[in-house]
């Protein structure tokens, strides 16, 4: 991991929604030590985000943690403004909250789809809009899909329908970012090790969901969180409207 250090007249913002745990966490945490200020966005789970910002600033880093409800349109302003009015601005904005509730189509509550539209879709849509209006010339936004979308596996219904929305909503950011030198991009990862992840799952379908992949294993919170650092960083500037899908060659 390559670290570096920097003013506060040069340093670069970042704001990382889902940041207290799972690949958020990691990512907040590989963001701080490129050198960003890193506003850790959490939405009822401030232990784990204050000890993200224990971990970063114990390597060096700056962060602070912040609160807010990713679909209310006032909280996400408000948690913009912290970043503007604490750092000077935003230079990336990576979009990592949501909720993956599983469940056959045929059984799904449809109260949970609404729950889950308003934290998966709403959601990205307004720290999008936020995001839109506030990065700085250079800057990069990263939304978060899933690569179920193209695996189709059974039970994910509901959750690859939401990231099919997400996915959808990027692409057509990027072209409306026209002229202000900002790329908008999505990262779909395949199984990856988080807790979100393994939660529920049998020792017999984690393996065979390892084993999928050519590089037969799954994939790490860090495998994520190093192609979130390539986007947001000069290297990754050129790629833009793109979804990536971080798998490990699964499909």
């Amino acid at each position: 991991m390559t670290t570096h250090t920097s003013t506060s007249a040069d340093r670069r913002v970042a704001i990382v929604t889902g940041g207290s745990r799972g690949i958020g966490r990691q990512v907040a945490e590989r963001l701080a030590a490129d050198g960003y200020a890193v506003v850790v966005g959490y939405a009822g789970n401030k232990e784990a985000a204050d000890e993200a910002v224990r971990v970063i600033e114990a390597a060096g880093g700056t962060a602070q943690a912040a609160r807010a409800d990713v679909a209310d349109e006032h909280e996400i302003a408000a948690l913009f403004d912290l970043a503007e009015t604490t750092y000077g601005g935003v230079d990336a904005v990576v979009h990592a909250a949501g909720r993956m509730p599983l469940s056959p189509v045929a059984d799904l509550d449809l109260a949970e789809l609404d729950s889950l539209y308003r934290t998966n879709i709403r959601g990205t849509f307004v720290v999008d809009q936020q995001a839109a209006r506030r990065l700085r010339p250079g800057g990069a936004l990263v939304n978060f899909s899933t690569s179920v979308v193209g695996l189709a596996f059974p039970g994910y219904g509901a959750y690859a329908a939401t990231k099919g929305a997400v996915e959808a909503l990027t692409l057509i950011l990027a072209r409306e970012m026209r002229g202000r030198d900002v790329t908008v991009n999505a990262v779909a990862p395949g199984p990856t090790a988080t807790e979100l992840f393994l939660d529920g799952k049998d020792e017999e379908t984690v393996a065979r969901l390892a084993a999928q992949p050519p590089l037969e294993r799954l994939g790490t919170p860090e495998d994520i969180a190093s192609v979130v650092s390539f986007l947001v960083g000069p290297e990754g500037h050129w790629v833009n409207g793109q979804v990536l899908r971080a798998n490990g060659g699964i499909i």
